[in-house]
């Protein structure tokens, strides 16, 4: 979740350095320098969850699962569908002002 909003606070302050740029150039770029960060912040908490998961018990077992999840579908989410969002709704609000 915290990685989405990086992305989007990226993406911002890029809108705001590049004002003439096409919206997917900016997104394109903006998701390219968070990448790294995005990728290493996720594998360390990936990776704690994943030794509670096999080291942590019967008891802790369905919730390092569901954090093992969560933590892949928010990556997923932070890289793949939160930017193509902001390009649509981007395109729209070009498309009501012109």
């Amino acid at each position: 979740m915290t990685d989405t909003v990086v992305v989007f606070d990226r993406i911002r302050e890029n809108m705001h350095k590049d004002l003439k740029g096409a919206i997917t150039t900016i997104i394109n770029r903006s998701v390219n320098e968070v990448l790294s960060r995005t990728v290493v912040t996720s594998l360390t908490a990936f990776l704690a969850a994943l030794s509670l998961f096999f080291f942590g018990g019967e008891v802790i077992h369905d919730f390092a699962f569901a954090i093992v999840a969560g933590i892949i579908i928010c990556t997923y989410s932070s890289i793949f569908v939160a930017s193509p969002i902001v390009a649509i709704l981007g395109e729209r609000a070009v498309r009501v002002n012109a």
